[in-house]
């Protein structure tokens, strides 16, 4: 079964930066939608960001918007996501899930049928 597995959670002060990373146990989704979402302790799990297995094209979230930048490197199975200027309420576990197809169509969770073991950010005031 494929898996995936993230990295590169920590502890930072408030406008620091991280950058998670998360790989693919094999190339399987080299061509499929794969995203990030996050949940807050006591919060639904949210989407963060999107990249599509068709042409690359990423989309974010409002919260995030110009301050995360979603990535892929397909010959290395891998997706990655640059946050900058962390604020407390980014303080989350991350997720990565891959979804069916190419396209992706946005964060209902019911479209991702994979989802790596998660990797806990905190970003302190």
């Amino acid at each position: 079964q494929v898996q995936l597995v993230e990295s590169g959670g920590g502890s930072v002060q408030s406008g620091g930066s991280l950058r998670l990373s998360c790989v693919a146990s094999d190339n399987t989704f080299s061509r499929i939608c794969l995203g990030w979402f996050r949940q807050a302790p006591g919060k639904e799990r949210e989407g963060v960001a999107l990249i599509s297995g068709f042409d690359g094209s990423a989309a974010h979230a409002e919260s995030v918007r110009g301050r995360f930048t979603v990535s892929r490197d397909n010959a290395k199975n891998a997706i990655y996501l640059q946050m900058n200027n962390l604020k407390p309420e980014d303080t989350a576990t991350y997720y990565c899930a891959a979804g069916r197809y190419a396209y992706c169509s946005g964060y209902r969770m019911e479209l991702y049928d994979t989802w790596g073991p998660g990797t806990q950010v905190t970003v302190s005031s």
